[in-house]
């Protein structure tokens, strides 16, 4: 049998500044042109690497949103995993569970916040599937364990999450005109029907 030709661990490393050199490209056009105007070929010329490379590593151009998306929600994903309370550790699920969806509705008004630039201009069942879309479910509904919920856990979480999706708060602070404040009260005064921290 024969040795593969060339050095793989090479090619991986080249694999790797490749991809890092497109996502850096990726959020430099977003930052200066807005994410619905980056296109596949700028990326790849502003990276220096051949179209097919980008579409190779990401397929298409949502895989690319949603791989830089990835990025951007890391920061997120360690402050309501890891960070201080009431987002992160430290006070109750009812609180952790208030506290995430009222920084979610925070995030969606934040004109400068990269999440929901990118997430709009991704089809919402690829946010859905994507790494950051599944850690929102088990988030939400290790929460909602946590708090002593009786129910089917799992749709109990697509219902919390539906009212803070992007669509569905654009369509309501755009369209609708509600306040941030009221998002928040509204997303509270659920938390506290489905907890039944109420009753308690």
């Amino acid at each position: 049998m024969t040795e593969p030709s060339g050095d793989l661990t090479g090619e991986r490393a080249d694999a790797v500044r490749n991809r890092a050199r497109l996502l850096e490209a990726a959020a430099w056009l977003v930052a200066e042109r807005g994410a619905e105007h980056v296109t596949m070929h700028q990326v790849a010329q502003i990276a220096g690497v051949g179209k097919g490379t980008l579409f190779r590593r990401f397929g298409d151009r949502n895989g690319l949103l949603l791989a830089l998306l990835d990025d951007v929600e890391a920061e997120f994903y360690e402050a309501y995993t890891l960070g201080p309370p009431p987002l992160g550790p430290g006070v109750p699920a009812k609180d952790r569970l208030t506290a995430f969806g009222c920084a979610l509705i925070e995030r969606v008004a934040d004109q400068t916040d990269l999440g929901p630039a990118l997430g709009r201009q991704v089809p919402s069942e690829r946010r859905q599937a994507s790494h950051y879309g599944r850690a929102f479910r088990r988030h939400v509904q290790s929460l909602l364990r946590e708090a002593g919920v009786v129910g089917d856990h799992a749709l109990l979480t697509h219902a919390l999450l539906a009212f803070v999706d992007l669509e569905t708060l654009d369509h309501l602070r755009t369209d609708d005109q509600v306040t941030t404040a009221r998002l928040k009260s509204a997303w509270a005064d659920l938390v506290r029907r489905v907890t039944g921290a109420d009753e308690r």
